[in-house]
């Protein structure tokens, strides 16, 4: 197996770790690679106290409550908010966006995406840090419309 198909696969492995994926199976070049989180009832983990974190319906009502709008992210990968280790961010926190303004990448199998804002706002909230694995549809951003 090739160097660079082994990095890839181990990637994919991180990524569905750090996700609430339970099954994934993903095929590139011939090469199938599935993943499957087993989930017992049973676990040797102490039980935490239950705390009541508030649903995601709960959440947008806030959100929507307080006139925010959020910026999500179409796919599991890792968060960047600069293009490069070296490049400013693309926005910061109170900074006015335009619609379809880059807010960040989001890098997925080596292929980096560009996330464009929907909206035209003022970033309130950045809910993500740098480098971090998102999952399918988590909120990296609130913006207030403007």
């Amino acid at each position: 197996m090739d160097p660079k198909d082994k990095r890839e696969i181990e990637e994919i492995i991180a990524l569905f770790e750090a996700s609430s994926l339970s099954e994934l199976e993903v095929e590139k070049e011939g090469i199938r690679v599935r993943l499957k989180k087993e989930i017992s009832p049973s676990s040797s983990v102490p039980a935490a106290p239950v705390t009541k974190l508030p649903s995601e319906k709960e959440e947008k009502k806030e959100e929507m409550d307080a006139g925010l709008i959020p910026i999500k992210t179409p796919m599991v990968g890792t968060f960047y908010r600069s293009s490069s280790p070296e490049s400013p961010p693309f926005v910061e926190e109170g900074e006015v966006i335009e619609t379809e303004q880059v807010v960040c990448i989001i890098e997925a199998m080596k292929l980096m995406n560009e996330i464009k804002s929907e909206a035209k706002g003022k970033i309130v909230k950045i809910l993500v840090e740098d480098g971090h694995p998102v999952e399918y549809g988590q909120t990296l951003f609130l913006i207030k419309k403007e």
